[in-house]
């Protein structure tokens, strides 16, 4: 009940009343397992992040192929980004409710495993030698480039043709990896 009334009502405009009302709980028995609207809004979070999380984590499974991996991936997370749910809850209300490092450290342990997979499989398909230093660097990168993506995807006028837009943009960079790994080239060593 608290998840479907902030995605439609935001969480400011989500009252705790509205809360106990829906779930037909006391005010008392949500005190029991939540300090507060803003305790509570962040299990809705958590919950709402580890459910994309897992989808996307489904969509990795089965592809042996490190470049469509990265694509199933991709694809997974634009859809997730354009849920209602989701784009409420952890996109608008996020960063606001819970504030930036908090709402970083949640979406850290929900999906950069997710990007982290990704960017190990991309980059052993090459000749690459990198130490765990640098795949996290990499990791990083496309961690916040995804963020930004989402971000971009969700609050679109039409989230279809951005998604489509981001998935172009990223083809074009895996496409560029792709064609390094096939030739053999080398990344430059990092100082």
């Amino acid at each position: 009940m608290a998840e479907e009334l902030f995605t439609t009502n935001g969480y400011a405009s989500t009252s705790l009343d509205a809360i106990v009302a829906g779930a037909q709980v006391t005010k008392g028995a949500l005190y029991h397992h939540f300090s507060g609207k803003q305790a509570l809004f962040e299990a809705v979070f958590e919950r709402v992040e580890a459910d994309a999380s897992k989808r996307i984590q489904k969509s990795l499974r089965g592809h042996q192929d490190p470049w469509e991996k990265a694509r199933a991936g991709l694809r997974a997370f634009l859809g997730v980004v354009q849920e209602p749910g989701y784009r409420r809850i952890v996109i608008q209300e996020g960063p606001s409710v819970l504030g930036y490092e908090r709402y970083r450290e949640q979406e850290e342990r929900s999906t950069f495993a997710n990007v982290l997979e990704i960017v190990r499989a991309v980059l052993s398909a090459g000749p690459w030698e990198l130490d765990e230093a640098m795949l996290q660097t990499f990791a990083r990168i496309f961690f916040g480039a995804m963020s930004t993506a989402g971000e971009s995807v969700s609050s679109a006028e039409d989230p279809i043709a951005a998604a489509t837009r981001v998935e172009t943009a990223i083809g074009f960079i895996l496409a560029g990896f792709q064609a390094l790994a096939d030739a053999g080239v080398e990344l430059p060593a990092g100082e």
